[in-house]
């Protein structure tokens, strides 16, 4: 990942804040994971989980090294240069499964009162791995200062790998301060591209219930202050739906999501989402007040700490296959300043809880669709929104408002 551009100035603050002794003597970049991926089946590849879809949830810890033989002073100066002096390569370490969930389905039995009852053999085995994952990320937390969770969701065509490199680098540039956790699910990336395409959108279906599991344990760990949670591409309508789901049980309980879930920013990259589907996930809830029935027809639950901001590109050409396939008019990802719909604008201004942010400029991947990581001004922008806290019209990020909730970046290519 190049260095984003708001660690380039001579000014600026190092990437990593925390003192020597404090870190680990290891560059690697340990992550969380969490995955209902199957064991990995092909004997050629080294990777620990693949393709099929697991009957269970499994976690563990997963290394990204930097390499090679690059040491902290190395890693700290190459940090922060446009043009590095050597390569900074990443190569997945080791991966450690630390815990895993009974299989699915959980046992049932009718009782003689005509109740059907779970498994208690499951029901143990459940919480006996949820105090495992609990213990774990309490244990991560005593070395975060900010006791925040980042959880990444990778998207379509993703590896086990693929999907630790990605985390691992957003992590390293967020000055690895967040407990920095990675959910991967079953993304096909082989055979046709249509039919891998086609059983991707099922596998994240299948995951859905997986990720609303995690995330209520993520939010209802002791030392948790704050979720930020971040998609990509097909990932985004996984956990779109996932965060809707879980702002729907909260609100049934009487619950804030805002306290239930402690979710701050939801921030989406190159949304795979039709755009009126992308409208009606926004909105959901707000036409429907038999919905809240432990709230007044009149007072709306908090949902966000933060915002949800949505990365566009008119350049991003992965997403026309799914234009394509689904026949979309427009989607979510792809959007120009004038695709976005002025009456959602109009309708969300006034809250101010939504940005749309469009980049124009040319792509700096083969595809365009990974633009949140290779370009340098949008990956500035990102980490100024995480790690700083900072609104779009906030100094340093340097944004240009284009409409109501739209803003691009200033051109200079």
């Amino acid at each position: 990942m190049p260095t984003p551009v708001l660690y380039r100035e001579p000014s600026a603050v190092p990437v990593i804040l925390q003192p020597k002794e404090v870190r680990c003597s290891s560059t690697d970049v340990d992550l969380l994971y969490i995955t209902d991926r199957g064991p990995e089946t092909d004997a050629e590849s080294n990777l620990p989980y693949g393709q099929t879809r697991a009957k269970s949830i499994a976690f563990g810890s997963a290394r990204v090294e930097i390499g090679p033989d690059v040491s902290w002073d190395i890693l700290d100066r190459e940090s922060r240069l446009a043009e590095r002096t050597r390569e900074l390569n990443l190569s997945l370490g080791r991966v450690e499964e630390l815990g895993r969930f009974p299989d699915e389905p959980y046992g049932v039995e009718l009782r003689a009162d005509g109740a059907l009852y779970r498994d208690k053999v499951d029901v143990d085995e459940h919480k006996r791995a949820a105090q495992r994952l609990s213990e774990e990320l309490r244990r991560r937390l005593e070395r975060s200062p900010n006791k925040e969770v980042t959880l990444y969701v990778h998207g379509f065509n993703e590896t086990f790998a693929t999907a630790a490199f990605t985390a691992a680098e957003m992590c390293h540039f967020l000055g690895r301060e967040p407990v920095c956790a990675f959910f991967t699910w079953p993304a096909s990336r082989t055979g046709n591209f249509l039919t891998s395409y086609s059983r991707t959108t099922e596998s994240a279906q299948y995951a859905e219930d997986h990720l609303k599991q995690i995330i209520r344990l993520l939010a209802t760990t002791p030392g948790v202050e704050r979720l930020q949670l971040l998609a990509h591409s097909r990932g985004t309508g996984l956990l779109m739906r996932t965060v809707r789901d879980l702002f729907i049980e909260a609100i049934a309980a009487g619950k804030e999501p805002i306290k239930a879930l402690r979710i701050d920013n939801l921030v989406l990259f190159s949304p795979d989402i039709d755009i009126d589907v992308a409208k009606k996930d926004i909105t959901y809830g707000i036409s429907d007040p038999d919905m809240f029935t432990a709230w007044s027809h009149e007072r709306l639950p908090r949902s966000l700490g933060g915002r949800l901001t949505i990365y566009s590109s008119p350049q991003d050409q992965a997403l026309l296959v799914s234009r394509i396939l689904f026949r979309s008019r427009s989607r979510a990802g792809n959007m120009r300043v004038e695709d976005v719909p002025m009456d959602l604008q109009r309708y969300l201004a006034p809250l101010d809880k939504v940005d749309i942010i469009v980049y124009e400029g040319q792509r700096t991947d083969a595809r365009g669709h990974f633009y949140f990581t290779t370009n340098p001004r949008v990956s500035s922008d990102v980490i100024q929104l995480l790690r700083y806290g900072k609104k779009a019209s906030d100094p340093g990020r340097e944004l240009i408002k284009a409409a109501p909730i739209v803003w691009k970046f200033p051109r200079t290519e």
